[in-house]
């Protein structure tokens, strides 16, 4: 369209790209006569008929015979992980609960820790009465700490 011919009352959508709308209950040859391309009786063949997303026929649908809540393990709440260098970040020698705690790396309410391998612990620490993986003790010992857990 050149700009004289663009007129508010020459507007018109682009060519193709919007379908008549179907003319249906308009005689057999139409091919959407008498039933309207709805086939005979039920309730989808009603005025109004719609059923509802998820509706199973009455059968108790799949979103309400499936549990509803999740699970968080209780302990998981007062359970910290650490990594092993965020050991570095510890002032004190004897690395403990209260230590992590002092170092604000591990929150008021925690209960216990578990220290596993990553990173680098660039000092000789002792690890007392935090659980360790195989891997992290490995390493601590390396760097000349040790690990002493309570029995």
């Amino acid at each position: 369209m050149s700009g004289e011919d663009l007129r508010l009352n020459a507007l018109r959508p682009a060519a193709g790209s919007r379908r008549n709308s179907r003319r249906v209950g308009r005689g057999v040859g139409s091919g959407y006569g008498k039933t309207c391309g709805r086939g005979h009786k039920g309730q989808k063949s009603r005025t109004g008929g719609k059923i509802k997303p998820g509706f199973e026929g009455g059968q108790m649908p799949l979103q309400k015979r499936l549990p509803k809540y999740g699970f968080s393990s209780r302990v998981a709440r007062t359970t910290a992980s650490l990594g092993l260098g965020e050991l570095n970040r510890v002032e004190a020698e004897v690395i403990d609960l209260a230590a992590l705690k002092a170092a604000h790396l591990v929150k008021a309410a925690t209960l216990r820790a578990r220290i596993f391998l990553s990173g680098e612990l660039q000092r000789a620490v002792t690890v007392r009465g935090l659980a360790v993986t195989k891997g992290a003790r490995a390493a601590i010992e390396q760097a000349g700490g040790t690990v002493e857990t309570e029995a």
